[in-house]
């Protein structure tokens, strides 16, 4: 049975929340004050905590006190009208949600279950932090709806993933799947792969070719990468959203369209558009639902979680186990590359290890192994011609100051080409931001 923790003022609605409470199937443990409430949570795990507001004078302090009793544990505080103060101030120690008094059973019931649901299970996604579960609610909500969705978020963060994920969770789920990376595909091929091509529509189409559209036809498309894309193809691809059809390059035939769009994007697309690099009115039609998949950074809670499942998704041998000590690496590591630099770290790890249990030295974390990157930055960049690349790449963005375009023209490269050679770096465990300070 679920359990819930209970600081409730005897003196308020105390009989009629637990009797809604208990009718919806919940076991109810009531403490007097925080520090029993402290005592309960190493004793049970709940999957909330109910905290009256006129119980404690010091809400915020309170809710600090047992969430960091219990980190796993969503916190409910109900407060009155004017105590808004107290509430946000418990909101920014960590609770999740309020619910103002008096409430109707209804009210409490939807903020209760709210919550509860955030420490459920979530098929095919491995989350364990607030800050995820909170994405994962937004994502389930937007699977119900036919809308497009704009997932932002940094490379490595595993963006992907939550588009399939909201796939899974949709009406769709039983239709196609297509996911198509826009900075992947050179620019003059792009157009063809999206909207497919008529033979002899140029020179070497000697057959038709169903576009990537088609294929998602029914179900949905994920446009990976979506500020690559050039903007006389943003055009076209904003006239195919809007009139739900589209015309193969080289045929006048126009193909209906039932598609789901869910686009991601690794950049601030405001500030693309602020900049001309980005439609306006294309960004408004993707950005119906927005989505910010946190850096792994960000949520701290995943990280051994993830470890562990990438250590049983490519070890042969299940015996294999994180020392203590190298579960504080990994949680002081700050992760420039996300979840991919997680990943590759444990491969890592599983190749070089001496044993069983895994050690910090196994990891090869640039915090454990490499000065190189922090006291002398160039030194060991310099062993092989990988590294020797990187280290010109750095010189090169540190003569122009981090300018990602100018140093693009001065190696003679696209910035295409420059952000895949910095996001090589990053799952190496170089800081570049770091280095630029630095240098």
């Amino acid at each position: 049975m679920k359990k819930i923790i209970l600081l409730v003022d005897p003196r308020g609605s105390e009989p009629e929340l637990r009797q809604t409470l208990e009718q919806e199937g919940f076991e109810l443990i009531c403490a007097e004050d925080c520090a029993t409430a402290v005592i309960c949570l190493h004793q049970v795990e709940p999957v909330l905590v109910l905290l009256d507001a006129d119980t404690d004078d010091d809400l915020g302090r309170g809710v600090d006190r047992l969430r960091r009793a219990c980190p796993k544990a969503p916190i409910v505080t109900l407060v009155r009208p004017h105590q808004s103060v107290r509430a946000g101030e418990a909101l920014r120690q960590g609770a999740m949600d309020y619910l103002l008094k008096p409430y109707t059973c209804e009210q409490l019931l939807s903020v209760v279950n709210h919550a509860v649901s955030l420490t459920q299970p979530i098929p095919n996604l491995v989350v364990a932090s607030m800050a995820s579960r909170q994405v994962l609610l937004l994502a389930k909500k937007a699977a119900r709806t036919d809308a497009s969705v704009l997932i932002s978020g940094e490379s490595g963060t595993g963006k992907e993933r939550l588009a399939r994920h909201i796939h899974d969770q949709s009406s769709r789920a039983d239709g196609a799947y297509v996911a198509v990376n826009c900075a992947a595909i050179p620019e003059t091929m792009l157009e063809s792969t999206l909207f497919g091509y008529a033979k002899g529509a140029f020179t070497g189409a000697v057959s038709s070719q169903v576009g990537k559209f088609e294929l998602a036809n029914g179900g949905t498309l994920l446009l990976d990468e979506i500020s690559e894309m050039p903007l006389d193809l943003q055009a076209k691809l904003l006239r195919v959203l809007q009139e739900r059809e589209l015309e193969k390059l080289g045929s006048n035939q126009k193909v209906k369209l039932d598609v789901r769009i869910i686009a991601a994007t690794n950049k601030d697309l405001r500030e693309e558009v602020a900049k001309g690099r980005f439609r306006e009115d294309l960004f408004y039609r993707l950005d119906v639902l927005p989505l910010a998949w946190p850096p792994l950074r960000q949520r701290v809670d995943d990280i051994l979680p993830l470890a562990r499942h990438f250590l049983s998704k490519y070890a042969q041998d299940s015996g294999f186990d994180l020392h203590p000590d190298a579960c504080r690496a990994l949680l002081e590591h700050s992760w420039p590359g996300n979840v991919r630099e997680l990943e590759n770290v444990i491969q890592r790890a599983l190749i070089l290890a001496r044993g069983l249990v895994l050690q910090p030295d196994d990891l090869m974390l640039p915090s454990k192994l490499s000065s190189r990157f922090t006291e002398s930055p160039m030194g060991s960049l310099q062993a092989s011609k990988k590294n020797a690349e990187f280290q010109h790449v750095l010189d090169t963005l540190r003569r122009f100051n981090g300018h990602r375009q100018h140093t693009a023209e001065a190696l003679g490269v696209t910035t295409r080409a420059l952000r895949y050679k910095l996001a090589a770096m990053r799952e190496q465990g170089i800081d570049i931001n770091q280095l630029l300070v630095r240098n």
